[in-house]
């Protein structure tokens, strides 16, 4: 075993083990610091949330195509859909395992940030860093808010989602797929909304992103 695949190793199972300073650490060492992994974390979210919300079209588009159903094998509509909903929990958790992430890394990052301050000589430099240091929670803040929006649509659409799949499991007839067309509209209005908050978060990622590039 090589050390590249060592250090690999070791930095999985670290983040793994859930000891974030010693994670923290070894990243450092690589010259991985926690601003870097902010901005990395952020964009793995950001590309997360993009993952979602071409998801979340699909399983509306699958959804519309079963409602509209008008011969085939009902089976196959079933299936369709319950592959969709599996899909799009997936996705869903994949959205909020990377916001955390970003959490967990921004509140180390600042909590560092601030600790350090006290270590300037300069008055002008210190003053200067803490004034960075505000701007960056600032924008901090917009960005975790608009990700917690965006995250906090998922849970209704997955649940409407999972009831019309749960009752097209034991109701495998037309008179099953027809009732379904009534809840189609409130599932579209759902998803819009969903799409709309994810891309606003998506903007908002970018934007985060940027200003940490122009800093």
């Amino acid at each position: 075993m090589n050390k590249i695949t060592m250090s690999v190793l070791l930095i999985a199972a670290l983040a793994i083990t859930g000891c974030r300073s010693a994670y923290y650490k070894t990243m450092e060492a690589f010259g991985q610091h926690k601003r870097d992994l902010l901005v990395s974390r952020v964009e793995d979210a950001r590309d997360a949330q993009e993952d979602a919300k071409e998801q979340f079209k699909s399983a509306l588009e699958k959804f519309t195509d079963v409602v509209q159903f008008s011969g085939g094998q009902l089976q196959d509509k079933y299936n369709l859909l319950k592959s969709e909903l599996d899909k799009s929990k997936s996705k869903a958790e994949s959205v909020r395992s990377r916001i955390s992430g970003v959490e967990n890394v921004a509140k180390a990052l600042f909590k560092e940030w601030e600790s350090e301050l006290d270590q300037y000589a300069s008055d002008e430099l210190r003053r200067s860093s803490e004034q960075k240091l505000k701007q960056t929670r600032l924008r901090y803040s917009q960005l975790i808010a608009a990700m917690k929006r965006a995250e906090s649509k998922i849970e209704p659409v997955l649940t409407a989602f999972n009831d019309q799949v749960l009752f097209l499991k034991h109701n495998l007839n037309a008179q099953a797929i027809a009732s379904l067309h009534n809840e189609l509209a409130s599932v579209e209005a759902d998803i819009a909304t969903l799409i709309k908050e994810m891309e606003a978060s998506i903007a908002e990622a970018d934007e985060f992103i940027n200003s940490m590039a122009g800093d």
